[in-house]
């Protein structure tokens, strides 16, 4: 499993975990067809997170190495 705010930077779809806070929070992250506020959300294989109107599956085998 990987959170929510780890995939979106983890797929380089945000720069910082800021960044990623900020959005999530705002509303601009769709996890599974529904908004989901929550930063830390545990994401599972199998779930899609929805950004900027594209759909980015988790698979969390094939994401690249953890944020330092």
């Amino acid at each position: 499993m990987v959170r929510l705010d780890d995939f979106l930077k983890r797929e380089g779809l945000v720069g910082t975990g800021g960044e990623a806070k900020v959005l999530i929070q705002g509303g601009e992250v769709i996890v599974n067809g529904e908004v989901d506020t929550r930063r830390r959300k545990q994401l599972h294989d199998g779930d899609v997170v929805t950004f900027n109107g594209e759909d980015y599956p988790v698979d969390v085998a094939s994401l690249g190495d953890p944020p330092m």
